[in-house]
Parts: structure tokens; C-alpha cells; sequence
């Protein structure tokens, strides 16, 4: 099945919030990467895939608007476009999870997950998956991304 949003692979193993990124904003990932960059971010950083400043202000700078966090409860109350946290986990006190997007275009829905190793990054294995809490995504007006 079609959809309008193409999956992106991350290129560096904690790129998951650059990625889904990409993904939203019809980008490629060295494109995301080097707007983030251009933003103070970096995969590397640990905040990435555990606040999610990083990815609102990544989104804004790719003309996309991200609303607060808020509790995941069922796949068929997802918008259209989400950052889902799955896999969400606690190290040493502090949260951690995987960003991946989720769409529904026409009834059908999927998730883009962008783990390099998965065989195929859209999922429609939504049982296997659980989501925490996600960020509804919409398109805002279109800016310049930083130099």
C-alpha cells in the first residue's frame, strides 16, 4: 500500500530523532543532520532520544510544528502524523526511547521506523510495538533552514 511518506534509515546508530525528522519534512537524512547541526544538535547527543526540545525545534526549522507530549492510549486515536516513543526505558534515573513516526493516509496507517538493521522500515507490526507517549506533527508556514 502507497503512501505519501517515505521511510528515512538513520546513518548513525542514535540518529532516530534526525531520521524521523526527515522523514516528516520530506528530507533526506544528511539534509535533517545538517540542519540540526546548523542547530546545535547532534545524534550523539544523548538529549536527542531523551527530551524532546531537540526534535520540536528540528521540526520548526523544517517547517513542521510538533505539539506537547501527550499519553499514547490506542493506535486509533493517532493524528495523521505523530512522533510516537516506543521502547521507552529508564538508565540510571533518566528516560530514554526510540523516535519513530507514524502516518495514516486514507484509512491506512503504518510506522516509519528508522533503525538501519529492521528489513523493512515501514511497520505495520503495531502489536509489537508500544508507545509511551507521542507529539502530534503539522505543517507550519515554510522557513529558510539555517546556513
Amino acid at each position: 500500500m502507497p503512501y505519501p511518506i517515505t521511510p528515512v534509515v538513520q546513518e548513525q546508530p542514535t540518529g532516530c530523532g534526525i531520521a524521523a525528522c526527515a522523514a516528516l519534512a520530506g528530507v533526506s537524512y544528511s539534509e535533517s543532520r545538517r540542519i540540526a547541526n546548523g542547530l546545535g544538535i547532534y545524534a550523539e547527543d544523548q538529549a536527542l532520544w531523551s527530551d524532546t526540545e531537540y526534535v520540536t525545534r528540528l521540526l520548526r526549522a523544517q517547517g513542521l510544528d510538533a505539539q506537547p507530549p501527550a499519553p499514547f492510549s490506542t493506535w486509533e486515536q493517532l493524528p495523521e502524523r505523530a512522533l510516537l516513543a516506543i521502547r521507552w526505558r529508564l538508565e540510571h534515573g533518566r528516560p530514554f526511547w526510540h523516535w519513530v513516526v507514524f502516518a495514516r493516509d486514507q484509512g491506512n496507517a503504518c510506522v516509519l521506523d528508522s533503525k538501519r538493521s529492521l528489513k523493512h522500515n515501514l511497520r505495520t507490526d503495531f502489536w509489537r510495538m508500544q508507545p509511551k507517549w507521542f507529539m502530534v506533527v503539522s505543517t507550519t508556514h515554510r522557513q529558510e533552514p539555517p546556513q
